[in-house]
């Protein structure tokens, strides 16, 4: 194998690496909402203004890590895929106000409730490859 090949396999190999150990790939199974705070019903579903306003704050406290889009940067997760997605309202907001310390996402306790409420109004909203029927 020539010097080229070697190199290229490596780049390959790491970046391989680098996909699978990435959250947007990976769940963290033990970050899991307790059940009376999964069954939390969003009280601004419907509500005028709430998806906008969410976005608003998302943009300020979240799109830092998250990205604009949702798409996660760098180690971030993918808020867009489906199992972010098809976790309950009540299990978004749960996550977004304890955070998970140990995998880097801060708790956004210090936002109100109808904030972070906004805020998954918003999540909600975000699409990706793998549900473009949104």
């Amino acid at each position: 194998m020539n010097r080229s090949a070697s190199w290229l396999s490596i780049l390959a190999a790491l970046l391989i690496a680098a996909a699978a150990g990435s959250p947007q790939n990976k769940s963290d199974s033990k970050w899991v909402a307790p059940a009376d705070a999964a069954a939390k019903k969003n009280p601004l579903i419907g509500t005028s203004g709430a998806v906008a306003a969410g976005k608003k704050l998302f943009l300020r406290h979240c799109a830092e890590c998250h990205g604009e889009d949702g798409a996660g940067i760098q180690d971030a997760a993918d808020l867009r895929v489906l199992q972010v997605q098809n976790q309950s309202d009540g299990s978004l907001f749960w996550k977004m106000t304890n955070g998970n310390v140990k995998a880097g996402m801060p708790p956004f306790a210090r936002l109100s409730d109808t904030e972070r409420w906004q805020i998954v109004c918003f999540v909600r909203t975000l699409k990706g490859d793998e549900h473009p029927e949104k």
